[in-house]
């Protein structure tokens, strides 16, 4: 309800072709980032059953959980780095380094408007590295326009459902191998392109939106 459609609408027109022509004129990369958090008690999906006899899954009573961020690019390309403290802009920073490492040219990063992302840390960050990564903002309060949101929907969708993890590292272990698991399905990590809403990133004309 807070989202600005006249925001969205300068997002399709004019941010995202100028940040596509930018990339292409500094030979740099585009990928999508999104950080997620899986808990431990949360609903990951249904599972069958014998007619009258409703499954049990066990897991622990203890609550615990961990964090993830993630980039992809359209290319398949997938980073992520998982981490059980909060997200904040140390954290970020840690991932700007780890995403640098990966590449030989500059990266054109598109993420959402969370504190850490704009944060002092992070400006300051990206000002000692201008040839390695670029922040662009998505339009406020439109997380449907980031691929990555739909590669965190893949991962709670694909924890094990009948065996939970019991603490806080199995369930970090089975985070990175999902992580791990589509980096390995390039066809995959394209594919979160092809989603309704963010097909205008595959889009040559945004004047269709």
């Amino acid at each position: 309800m807070e989202q600005d459609p006249q925001a969205v609408r300068r997002g399709h027109q004019e941010t995202w072709p100028a940040i596509r022509a930018k990339a292409r004129r500094d030979g740099g990369e585009i990928l999508f980032a999104d950080q997620v958090g899986i808990r431990s008690d949360q609903v990951t999906g249904r599972t069958w059953g014998e007619k009258g006899r409703t499954p049990v899954v066990r897991w622990s009573g203890n609550r615990f959980s961990v964090n993830a961020m993630s980039a992809i690019s359209t290319k398949g390309r997938m980073h992520f780095m998982v981490f059980t403290e909060s997200f904040t802009a140390e954290v970020m920073c840690r991932f700007l380094d780890r995403l640098a490492g990966h590449f030989d040219h500059k990266v054109h990063l598109v993420v959402d408007g969370h504190s850490a992302h704009r944060s002092r840390k992070v400006r300051d960050w990206l000002a000692a590295h201008p040839d390695d990564v670029e922040l662009h903002f998505l339009p406020p309060y439109s997380p449907e326009l980031n691929p990555d949101e739909l590669v965190n929907a893949d991962l709670r969708h694909s924890l094990p459902k009948q065996h939970r993890a019991r603490n806080q590292a199995e369930l970090a272990a089975e985070t990175r191998r999902f992580f791990r698991r589509r980096q390995r399905q390039p066809h995959i990590v394209r594919g979160y392109f092809g989603g309704p809403h963010v097909r205008y990133v595959l889009d040559e004309n945004p004047m269709s939106f």
